[in-house]
């Protein structure tokens, strides 16, 4: 006999706790191999093929795609054995002997082998125990409906494992105890949350001025604040709570830095990016302002100095803002620099970005700029301890050499963490940004 193996959507890492569903691999009947991808799921931080450790047929596969799963949920059970045929549930705690060898865990998926393993729960389905394995799952569960009058409420805890939907119940004032879950065995999911918002009110027998007010207030569209999205807010708010920040800015002449790196992609070779010579600036200003590549150990009370510069950059695609990562950024010239930015922005833009390429940053380069707007406020990519911003490059009115001349002028701006530093090594470190810009020469001077 079979032995029906559960895998769960793992901890895929980063403190990660859920995941949508985007694409199903495999389907209920189809043969798997140990380590084979069976769903592609999108995480705040990228796309991700989750392969699974059990080898044999796909009996059942738990959620649809769109759908989001908590870390944890079950995705598909797996018959292992010379006859893997979707059976009925086996009693509680009933050891299959003689099937084979267990399957061997992923690494670092964390299966227990010391508790014995669940047996797949069978979705209703129809009398025919001899159907084929390959007929399709059951429909889902009903989209859930608030319950109005409510007057009986199921006692017993309510089926929910993600802490994120008891947060979104009650922060929405939805009780969850009136809710049926679409969820394998009822578990409520963060969509039956949400379609019991959209559900409009039960209305026994309106008054005359309760219809008037429903129909003079507006009601908006509902966007889930989840994925990259999600993820953005809750950095960026955690940011604005724990990090006292301060910006200064400056106007610098970039005329010459255009010309040098004109005289560079003149002589062939890969083309230097604005970019790269930014970047190649900013880990030169960091190695004589270190305070500005570090983080704030709260807990320890202390300031952290970083020693390598992992530099980020803010990179905007369909999936949102991204801030990629160019690993030791310190040891790299302008010609790597430009080829690491030029990979990491097509990876970001084919949301093909894993998530160690969007972790570990210790200094932002901004470069809003491309969105045609001269300066910026930006909001420090927690737990770094500043950002370095730059606006568009354009022809203006500037004093040069005595006389007024028309010069390519572009804005500066560095947000700072003030708990790692005060205004003066903030200043430094902008004005030696720009000073680079006017005069790429300083540059040379300080290698």
């Amino acid at each position: 006999m079979p032995q029906v193996m559960e895998f769960k959507l793992p901890d895929l890492g980063e403190g990660l706790t859920e995941a949508e569903i985007v694409r199903w691999l495999v389907a209920v009947g189809d043969v798997v191999a140990i380590d084979q991808p069976v769903v592609e799921v999108e995480t705040a931080k990228a796309m991700v093929e989750v392969p699974c450790p059990y080898g044999g047929v796909v009996t059942a596969r738990f959620g649809e795609e769109g759908q989001e799963l908590p870390v944890g949920a079950p995705l598909i059970t797996v018959a292992v054995g010379a006859e893997a045929m979707p059976e009925a549930p086996e009693a509680p705690g009933a050891e299959a002997e003689g099937s084979g060898s267990v399957p061997r865990p992923l690494i670092g998926y964390g299966t227990d082998h010391s508790r014995p393993a669940r047996r797949r729960r069978v979705r209703p389905v129809t009398a025919a125990v001899s159907a084929p394995v390959a007929a399709p799952a059951a429909a889902p569960a009903p989209a859930p409906v608030p319950v109005a009058a409510a007057p009986a409420v199921p006692a017993g805890p309510v089926p929910v494992i993600s802490p994120l939907v008891r947060k979104l119940a009650k922060d929405n004032g939805v009780d969850l105890r009136a809710l049926r879950g679409s969820g394998p065995e009822g578990l409520i999911l963060r969509a039956d949350v949400e379609a019991a918002l959209r559900a409009p009110e039960p209305v026994a027998v309106p008054a005359a001025s309760a219809v008037a007010a429903t129909v003079a207030a507006t009601v908006g569209e509902r966007i889930p604040l989840k994925g990259v999205r999600g993820a953005v807010a809750e950095k960026l708010s955690r940011s604005r709570r724990e990090i006292p920040d301060a910006t200064c800015w400056v106007d610098a002449d970039a005329t010459e830095l255009m010309a040098a790196r004109a005289a560079m992609n003149a002589v062939g070779g890969p083309k230097i990016s604005v970019l790269a010579l930014l970047a190649r600036i900013c880990t030169a200003a960091l190695a004589r302002y270190p305070e500005l590549n570090s983080t704030v150990d709260l807990e320890a009370k202390e300031i952290v100095r970083l020693p390598a510069v992992h530099l980020g950059f803010a990179a905007q695609t369909e999936r949102g803002l991204m801030v990629p990562v160019v690993r030791d950024a310190h040891t790299r010239n302008p010609e790597s620099l430009s080829a690491e930015f030029a990979r990491l922005t097509e990876l970001a833009r084919a949301g093909k970005l894993a998530p160690a390429d969007l972790t570990g940053g210790t200094f932002t380069l901004n470069n809003y700029g491309v969105f045609g707007v001269d300066g910026s406020t930006p909001i420090i990519n927690h737990p770094e301890a500043a950002m370095l911003g730059v606006g568009r490059i354009m022809p203006k009115p500037w004093v040069h050499g005595g006389e007024l001349a028309v010069r390519q002028v572009v804005q500066l701006s560095l947000t700072f963490d003030h708990r790692v530093c005060d205004g003066g090594t903030a200043g430094g470190f902008l004005r030696y940004v720009a000073d680079c810009v006017e005069s790429p020469a300083v540059l040379l001077r300080s290698l």
